[in-house]
């Protein structure tokens, strides 16, 4: 699934990744003005808002909505879910972001039926080096993702994937859903112009993403950067490599369909090696 941010979430990338069955999170300003660019009859599309949003998600037609905070450590955050899950009970309901099962129990058991992990792995945020926190992606997949489905819940793994490999890694971790945003940007499809054969590219905590949307503070500093990428041209090319890794990674392993993946894996960890050369005692 796309991330919603404002470079990929964008209805161009929708139209591409709904023909593959992929799905699309619009950036957080199309919820709050500009729905109906959307198909919002199609499936394949997931409404991410914050706190103040759930009146909005509550009124969409999707069936497919979510709350998307960068700290889901809060009680006020927990609370939000319960109310969402009571104003949609039907919707399929994420909630983030989270990176430990305890956490993760907790949201499912408010009310969630998919729990978004990762705090600070995106190739765009800076929350690591800005605030020192932050957990490893994968073992944050693993963990939570045995949590989550011990109460019959799913994951969504967000953030750190730069290729169609750590994609893999992600569902053999046990992510029933990956997010990316990074591997998307630099296409045709993106809300963002060609200078120089370069594209920009922004974390939403980033200072683009706050003076975009008129979010500066003097209290608030900024955990997101903007980048330039490649110019990639269409997007379909991308899906269509990260679609071939996926489906020779579940050849190699022995996987008939993708649920398996997670089964049919196992990691092994790998040590770098340093190569010393003693002197003479």
């Amino acid at each position: 699934m796309s991330a919603n941010m404002d470079v990929v979430g964008t209805p161009a990338m929708h139209e591409v990744l709904s023909r593959y069955r992929l799905i699309t999170c619009p950036a957080r300003h199309y919820l709050r003005s500009d729905t109906p660019k959307f198909n919002n009859e199609n499936c394949n599309i997931c409404w991410l808002g914050g706190i103040e949003d759930i009146s909005k998600l509550s009124e969409l037609s999707s069936d497919f909505v979510g709350l998307d905070v960068a700290n889901g450590y809060t009680i006020k955050f927990v609370d939000a879910v319960k109310r969402l899950r009571e104003k949609c009970p039907n919707a399929t309901v994420v909630a983030g972001n989270v990176a430990t099962a305890d956490m993760t129990q907790e949201l499912v058991l408010a009310g969630a039926d998919i729990v978004k992990v990762g705090l600070g792995p995106g190739s765009v945020c800076t929350t690591r080096i800005k605030t020192g926190i932050g957990y490893p992606q994968l073992s944050a997949v693993i963990e939570c993702a045995d949590a989550a489905h011990g109460l019959s819940g799913h994951i969504i793994a967000d953030g750190g994937c730069a290729n169609s490999g750590d994609i893999v890694k992600a569902f053999a971790g046990g992510a029933d859903f990956v997010m990316i945003g990074g591997m998307l940007a630099g296409h045709d499809e993106c809300d963002s112009s060609v200078e120089n054969g370069k594209m920009s590219y922004y974390g939403m905590a980033s200072k683009s993403a706050m003076e975009k949307h008129n979010h500066n503070n003097e209290y608030r500093g900024a955990e997101g950067k903007t980048v330039e990428v490649e110019y990639r041209g269409p997007v379909e090319d991308t899906i269509k490599d990260i679609l071939s890794g996926v489906r020779s990674a579940c050849t190699y392993v022995g996987a008939d369909k993708l649920k398996a993946l997670s089964k049919c894996t196992t990691f092994v960890r790998v040590n770098r090696t340093h190569n010393t050369i003693y002197g003479d005692r």
